[in-house]
């Protein structure tokens, strides 16, 4: 094994066990909260998987992307919400149920979105391009649906436990994907670097702006929703993006640092509009 493959292999790890801390805080009836509000499941699918789709498509189009940066960024648009979002949303002021409901929905669609959305942009820019649904739902399963399904179990059997481990391996778990995402940033620097005159950064910025907007505005009248949708809509799943971008460009591992690199500029750009939500949820509480 490869020290490359050794790096993806304990980001993959890092992130089960983040979306295992956020099991160790939930119930049953979250993880199926959007079923039973049918129309927020919609506007939620919507703005994250065929709006932002488009948007991919255009920004791709209108800053002349790099054709793998363009596929790479569409990954982004069908991939679901990323784990280490939730504990941002929830501070941010955000729905916990709506955020756990969102992050097992979202996670089943993308098996039957993902790879019809790749593979109409692809068409679209005259590349063949594809992954299968039953590649995407193994990973889907074993990175989202069992480490949530494994820590709700443990919330619910064995509560004081759930309590006392939460806090140290989600620090773990994080502290684990930082050490292992700083090393193929820097390697893939020089290639990232190459391609920011070519208005990557201000692509992906523009993404996760956007994004945003259409979550908030998509979010519905309740607050704590058009948070929760918000964050979601702008920043995504970088597991299930890579491997879509790594089927369709196995040799352009640039595609993939501009993946990571989106989680950077995403949560960059995003800390003024968790610090706005987190003020809107401090005002209401306080009325």
């Amino acid at each position: 094994m490869t020290l490359a493959h050794l790096l993806l292999l304990t980001i993959k790890v890092s992130i089960l066990f983040l979306v295992f801390t956020i099991g160790l805080s939930a119930r049953r009836e979250d993880a199926i909260y959007l079923v039973q509000h049918r129309a927020l499941f919609l506007r939620s699918i919507l703005a994250m998987n065929v709006i932002m789709v488009v948007v991919a498509a255009a920004i791709a189009a209108l800053f002349h992307l790099p054709r793998p940066v363009s596929i790479a960024l569409v990954a982004l648009a069908v991939s679901p919400v990323p784990p280490i979002l939730a504990n941002k949303q929830r501070g941010a002021g955000g729905s916990a149920t709506y955020t756990i409901g969102l992050l097992v929905a979202a996670s089943l669609m993308a098996i039957v979105l993902a790879p019809l959305a790749v593979r109409l942009v692809g068409a679209a820019f005259g590349h063949d391009t594809g992954i299968s649904a039953l590649k995407i739902g193994f990973i889907e399963l074993t990175s989202v649906i069992a480490p949530l399904a494994a820590g709700i179990a443990v919330r619910h059997y064995a509560p004081a436990f759930a309590d006392r481990i939460a806090r140290p391996v989600s620090a773990a778990a994080m502290a684990l994907l930082v050490a292992a995402c700083l090393p193929v940033l820097f390697v893939a620097w020089p290639a990232v670097w190459a391609m920011v005159g070519n208005g990557v950064a201000v692509a992906l910025a523009a993404f996760t702006l956007i994004g945003l907007l259409v979550g908030h505005q998509l979010g519905g009248p309740e607050p704590k929703d058009r948070t929760v949708l918000a964050l979601a809509t702008g920043t995504r799943h970088p597991g299930i993006a890579m491997a879509i971008a790594s089927v369709n460009f196995p040799d352009e591992r640039a595609a993939l640092a501009v993946v990571l690199y989106h989680l950077v500029i995403g949560t960059l750009v995003s800390i003024p509009y968790i610090k706005w939500r987190r003020r809107v949820a401090g005002a209401t509480q306080g009325v």
